[in-house]
């Protein structure tokens, strides 16, 4: 049994969307502040329950949970609704860059995090990463234009539930790219690699 089928399948639920569930339902029994200092305190907890759990702590939560704490302290010490708002896109911009950054170093950070689900091909890694950095950054345009323009119960119901389904949305629409670069044995691809032999033909540029 790996170590992987040993965690609790409730761990994962809980850590991505138990915040954003105490956030939601305490917004609609009081206010914007209010859930946003629950959302501070619910993503610490869980963020240590799955530190105490898994021993350790996943790169994508923690930095996540850091911005949380930032943006929302300042929401609550200004009592200025601003912050908490501009939160989603600080999150989305600060993951586009890094796998931007990566990429310009000519390495995928997306299959750091991913490559125990995914089996891709060096090319395919590239243009994965690539397309959600390109998501990233037009989510967080997105939320920019809903909380700039639209009511604070409209941008609360689209943080909670409109970038969970693009984001949903996008990830399915990726099915096809990753299909055709999907490898079943990394261990045979890569020499292939390192030695320069012709590639597997695929169709489509993905």
């Amino acid at each position: 049994m790996t170590a992987d089928s040993d965690k609790p399948g409730w761990l994962r639920p809980l850590i991505d969307f138990g915040p954003l569930a105490v956030f939601f339902a305490t917004y609609l029994l009081w206010d914007l502040l209010t859930a946003t200092g629950a959302l501070i305190v619910v993503t610490l907890i869980v963020l240590a329950i799955g530190f105490l759990i898994e021993r350790r702590v996943a790169m994508m939560p923690l930095v996540t949970a850091v911005i949380v704490t930032i943006f929302g302290g300042l929401t609550l010490w200004l009592e200025d609704e601003t912050f908490i708002k501009m939160k989603p896109t600080i999150v989305q911009f600060l993951f586009a860059a890094v796998l931007l950054g990566g990429l310009a170093f000519s390495k995928s950070l997306l299959k750091f995090v991913l490559q125990q689900a995914l089996q891709l091909d060096e090319d395919g890694w590239r243009k994965l990463t690539w397309r959600w950095a390109g998501f990233f950054i037009v989510s967080g345009l997105i939320n920019e234009v809903v909380w700039r323009t639209q009511s604070t119960d409209f941008w609360v119901s689209f943080k909670v539930f409109g970038l969970l389904a693009l984001t949903l949305a996008f990830a399915l629409l990726q099915t096809p790219l990753i299909l055709r670069h999907r490898i079943d044995d990394p261990e045979e691809a890569a020499p292939a690699t390192a030695e320069g032999t012709a590639e597997r033909p695929r169709g489509g540029d993905g």
